[in-house]
């Protein structure tokens, strides 16, 4: 049961760190005030859109939580743009992705980061501002207005290992502190270069032109400040559709404008045996159960894991990149917040998401007890 106690973030929670985090820190930051100066990705940097492809899995530090078991899955939605997402569930989610772009007359790589949480919608928006070759493949994408400042991430490849750090300052409200560690390897690369083929990907045209689509006016600004301090767009609303925040936010790139990706909605029947309890939500490209509904020994094949409370009966996923997939509910029917012996469960169910689809699913039968 390994595999299964390892997959559920719940139970990773509880788990503590135990290797020293230096152990995961990249580099030193970086001095401070510096003007920012975009890479000409006509000269370096540009394969960072290749290296990004493919389904990272490994540990995850986050503030003081430690998952042992993380993955983000990166895929080309057009020539130039490669996206990945975490899907928290009750939580809410949190993606990355990459896309070339022309910024202060340089033809460069950004990036968009940011997802919706308790109803907070946020948006910010990165520029690569260093690349260096002499140890693996590193980049270092900087928040595009305040830069290091403000906020930056900073990614290293080698080999197949993936070391992704990102720092934060609130938002410019205080000192840049290390805010995320993950470090990875490549777990199979067949749904990216398969998309990678589809799109042609990377080529180095515009995935979408940037500045053109700013308005400095929806800038996020601190309390008290008269100019903005980051490239953040934010708005908020509980009961308020991530699209219509997206409009709110004046966020230059919405989620309803990204090419190529899905959304899904599953809605989950609470039968006498599941109420009030927890239910994992997963999506992967292998099945996590058999025909009858017995859990198989897949789980390093998740490629989405949110968690839904004990109170929720359906979920949207969003940025799907197209596909076969299976989704797979689990109720934590033993409440020890993860996957183990007990859990219930249903029989393998299929679902094919399309381009740009808006699809449905219902699951009824959530009765199968491991």
């Amino acid at each position: 049961m390994r595999t299964l106690i390892l997959i559920s973030l719940a139970f990773v929670i509880l788990l503590g760190c135990k290797k020293k985090e230096e152990e995961l820190i990249v580099n030193q930051a970086p001095t401070m005030n510096q003007e920012l100066k975009p890479i000409n990705i006509n000269e370096k940097g540009f394969d960072l859109l290749d290296n990004m492809q493919g389904h990272w899995v490994g540990r995850n530090q986050v503030m003081a939580w430690d998952f042992e078991w993380f993955a983000f899955d990166y895929r080309a939605i057009s020539p130039s743009h490669t996206f990945g997402i975490f899907e928290g569930g009750t939580m809410g989610n949190l993606f990355t992705s990459f896309f070339v772009t022309d910024y202060k007359n340089t033809r460069t790589i950004m990036a968009r980061n940011g997802g919706l949480l308790h109803g907070i919608y946020r948006t910010s928006y990165f520029v690569l501002d260093s690349v260096d070759y002499s140890d693996g493949d590193f980049y270092r994408l900087v928040d595009a207005v305040g830069g290091t400042e403000v906020m930056w991430m900073e990614l290293r490849f080698k080999n197949d290992s993936l070391f992704f750090n990102a720092y934060t300052s609130r938002l410019g409200q205080i000192t840049p502190l290390r805010h995320m560690t993950f470090k990875a390897k490549k777990e199979h690369s067949e749904l990216a270069e398969q998309a990678a083929e589809k799109y042609h990907f990377p080529q180095n045209v515009l995935a979408w032109e940037y500045e053109e689509r700013l308005n400095e006016e929806y800038y996020y600004l601190n309390a008290g400040d008269v100019k903005a301090k980051t490239a953040t767009f934010m708005s908020q609303g509980l009961d308020t559709d991530v699209i219509q925040l997206a409009h709110e936010a004046g966020d230059p790139i919405r989620i309803d404008e990204h090419p190529s990706l899905g959304y899904l909605k599953v809605d989950m029947e609470r039968n006498t045996q599941i109420e009030g309890t927890r239910l994992f939500a997963y999506l992967s490209y292998l099945p996590l159960t058999d025909e009858n509904g017995y859990m198989l020994n897949n789980f390093q094949s998740v490629l989405l894991f949110p968690e839904l409370n004990n109170n929720e009966d359906s979920f949207l996923f969003t940025y799907l990149h197209p596909g076969d997939y299976y989704i797979t509910i689990i109720a934590d029917k033993n409440e020890d917040g993860y996957v183990s012996a007990g859990d219930i469960t249903h029989p393998q169910t299929p679902i094919t998401i399309e381009e740009q689809g808006q699809h449905q699913i219902s699951i009824q039968n959530i009765n199968i007890q491991n």
